[in-house]
């Protein structure tokens, strides 16, 4: 049985943000009903074999009116609406979310627009390219800063990957769930809005995070080769022509790595890890090494020995179609799995993001047929009843998590921002830091709406303080390699033996089964073995990484999900289990579109650093006469005609796709760009101005929505960071307290533990420490 049992979802959304996010319900248990126009799918995609699996299918037009009765019907009997249409489009129908709730005030309702009702261009057609634009989420190069992906000249770089509307469907099924959960509390559904402009503040993450008062001091030159990444943190190219990504991220890593090295590498320097970051000549010399050692044998070779048996954090390089097709872990990992569709046969598609113990994911059926299941979908509004109508409400909930807490003991970006999701749900969240963590950079931003303490789990002492905190608490979040937490005596079943229903929450680089489980990894890595970087680099050439931390970010939202989820499952069964999400995984579904694999197949994905700046003429980048970029995406019915009558433009009709480029690049660079996007916005076509993470962060349209704030943090004065969007409309998430540097909270965490009298031994053993307020402001 499914965490999401008895459940029922109508899925009225299109494209993939609401697909996605149905799918994940659906495969957690949940009941989904998909509802399409005669037509189909407005996306006309090979990815529907995985967007509508597990789903039922009916076929409704919302503009017949008795349609839309049919559709009235099926949401009065569910727990759940998705739809992904523009504000106003389903009040048009009849089908709103205030109508809907008047009439089933238990429902769940979730919309999935690009821009906000309460936004002014909530009217734009809010096409990926326009609201990534938007949302600064495609890179620059100027004069000063090279562009992530090489890319000469000021151009901005195209991104082929979705990232955003895969984002847009996680950030709404956490929503939902804590819709659910708050609803299990007090009897009332509500409404779920999340644009995907929004979520692209939780892509660009700490981007947008600015101490104020305290400016972060630069970090020391330690790159001085051409600005490049240093040796050991690199591509080279192997005897198999394939790549592998080096990453020796951290210090410990360096001498590990060093247990192969020739004796006159390790006299020359390269075992040191300062010397390998600072010394320009070195760094010259150790480059030209690696490039030759790792020339004699092919990649697979390479990260088998450098992970297994010098435990450093290293992974090839591959396509996605060899993920899909030729990598067994994927499949171990049920990243990837084998499904019989109806339409396409034998589909090897994206698997499961996330794993859950005692409930975990199934496909319940390959996709449906188009209607195949109106006759059961229209006798069960016969015979079954609306939903129970009453609003049983109680007492004012304050928070989804009101009440819940929890303890986190990950490090760097993607275990600590799921508890800070958590945390902006409500739930009180204990950080807890080590004294060698060296990646503190986010903090302010990860680590928001928690209480901080410096606390060694290698003593103890440590544990003891720590079996105080897990004892009261309903989440236990690490992301320790595997075997680590058993050495530290943290593992599940020891967390167990103190909380016997606590959600033991797991994120790995690569999944919990397969041979790459134990294998150390970072945010590049989960991008390498899926396809993001061959993607990125271009088929043959050398792979880049991306310029965001997409996966890090991505599984933190993931194991949100998840966590979410096991709290839902134990509100009715009481039952604890453990949850698990990985970089790897993560990065699969943020490629949805490419992770599907069938019989004939063309492979022709865009690829490259010389990608156009988008897929066509008519949805891709343009420069103005100012020299600043726009989006355009003349997508849709009649597009092409509004786009040639607008003033300024010449006539495209009858043109091929390459004179379609030359007019208007042409026509363009006549006027500034934000002349253009005017009036392609005013004539109804999707443009919008390229915008960056600075401009994002001070835009009106940030600042009206309370997407980024300016706060008075503790001990560093004015912070400039991210805030939730407020996506529910009763238990909206907030920012909650305001986090202070590492171990701020150290000593008020003990007080609440009942442990003030012990802490001045705790302090003088250096078990527990104050906060690291110098150390912060220095990253």
């Amino acid at each position: 049985m499914g965490a999401l049992d008895g459940l029922t979802v109508i899925d009225f959304s299109h494209y993939l943000a609401g697909p996605l996010a149905a799918l994940w319900l659906a495969e957690c248990g949940a009941e989904v009903i998909r509802v399409d126009p005669s037509e189909g799918p407005k996306y006309r995609h090979a990815v529907n074999s995985l967007l509508q699996r597990s789903k039922q299918s009916i076929v409704l037009d919302l503009h017949d009116e008795a349609a839309q009765v049919v559709a009235r019907g099926l949401i009065d009997r569910a727990d759940v609406v998705v739809e992904s249409f523009r504000p106003g489009v389903m009040e048009r129908f009849g089908l709103g979310a205030e109508t809907c709730l008047e009439s089933n005030p238990r429902l769940v309702y979730c919309s999935i627009p690009g821009f906000a009702a309460d936004d002014p261009r909530a009217h734009l057609p809010a096409w990926e390219g326009v609201v990534s634009a938007a949302g600064a989420l495609y890179p620059r190069q100027d004069a000063e800063r090279a562009n992530p992906f090489g890319i000469p000249g000021t151009d901005p770089a195209f991104l082929a990957t979705p990232v955003l509307s895969s984002f847009g469907g996680i950030v709404a099924a956490h929503s939902i769930m804590a819709a659910l959960i708050a609803r299990e509390r007090t009897g009332r559904g509500q409404r779920v809005e999340s644009p995907l402009f929004d979520a692209a503040f939780e892509v660009i993450g700490a981007e947008t995070t600015k101490l104020l008062d305290r400016p972060l001091r630069p970090r020391p030159a330690r790159n001085p080769v051409g600005g490049r990444r240093p040796p050991h943190h690199a591509h080279y190219r192997c005897a198999d022509g394939r790549y592998i990504n080096l990453c020796l991220i951290q210090d410990r890593h360096m001498p590990w790595f060093a247990k192969m090295f020739p004796a006159e590498w390790v006299a020359d320097g390269m075992a040191d890890p300062e010397r390998m970051r600072t010394d320009g000549p070195l760094q010259i010399r150790a480059r030209a090494r690696f490039r030759q050692l790792f020339s004699t044998k092919p990649a697979i070779y390479w990260e088998r020995l450098i992970n297994e048996e010098l435990g450093v954090p290293t992974a090839i390089c591959q396509t996605s179609k060899e993920w899909l097709l030729e990598d067994e872990h994927a499949r171990d990992a049920h990243a990837v799995i084998e499904l019989a569709d109806p339409e396409l046969g034998r589909v090897v598609m994206a698997g499961f993001p996330i794993h859950l113990s005692a409930t975990p994911m199934e496909i319940y059926s390959p996709r449906h047929l188009l209607d195949e299941d109106r006759a059961d979908v229209l006798a069960r509004i016969a015979t079954v009843g609306p939903s129970d109508k009453r609003d049983t409400a109680t007492t004012p909930l304050a928070s989804a998590l009101a009440g819940v807490r929890v303890v986190d003991v990950t490090q760097v970006l993607a275990g600590p921002t799921m508890s800070r999701i958590l945390a902006q749900y409500g739930a009180e969240v204990v950080k807890i830091n080590s004294f060698e963590d060296a990646q503190l950079g986010a903090h302010f931003y990860t680590n928001n709406g928690k209480r901080s303490m410096l606390l060694d789990l290698k003593k103890p002492e440590g544990l003891e303080v720590l079996w105080r905190l897990v004892e009261r608490a309903d989440v236990f979040s690490q992301n320790f390699a595997q075997g680590v937490p058993e050495r530290l005596g943290i593992a599940e079943r020891d967390v167990r033996r103190h909380q016997p229903e606590i959600i033991y929450s797991t994120i790995s680089a690569f999944g919990r089964t397969g041979r790459r489980a134990p294998y150390r990894g970072r945010e590049e890595l989960g991008q390498a073995v899926t396809g993001m970087q061959v993607r990125w680099g271009g088929f043959g050439q050398e792979p880049a990484t991306g310029h965001l931390a997409f996966t890090d970010y991505g599984t933190g939202h993931f194991a949100a999900f998840a966590v979410l989820v096991a709290l839902y499952h134990r509100m009715h069964t009481g039952e604890g289990q453990a949850v698990h999400a990985s970089l790897a995984q993560t990065s699969t579904f943020l490629q949805a579109p490419f992770m599907v694999a069938y019989e004939g197949r063309v492979w022709d994905e865009p690829n490259g650093r010389s990608l156009p700046k988008g897929s066509g003429p008519l949805d891709r980048f343009y420069q103005g006469g100012d020299m600043e970029w726009l989006y355009l995406a003349a997508l849709g019915p009649g597009a092409l005609e509004r786009l040639g009558a607008i003033e300024g433009l010449g006539d495209l009709a009858g043109l091929i796709d390459e004179q379609i480029e030359l007019r208007l690049a042409a026509d363009f660079v006549e006027a500034p760009a934000k002349h253009w996007v005017e009036l392609l916005q005013a004539c109804g076509i999707g443009a919008h101005l390229l915008v960056g993470p600075e401009n994002l962060a001070e835009s009106p349209e940030a600042a009206a929505r309370r997407l980024t704030v300016v706060d008075n943090f503790p001990v560093v004065g004015r912070v400039r960071t991210s805030a939730p969007a407020r996506r529910l409309s009763i238990t909206p998430p907030l920012p909650g307290r305001l986090v202070g540097p590492p171990g701020h909270d150290t000593r008020e965490i003990l007080e609440s533990l009942g442990l003030g009298g012990q802490a001045a031994r705790l302090f003088r053993d250096d078990v527990v420490r104050d906060a690291l307020a110098e150390e912060i402001v220095a990253r």
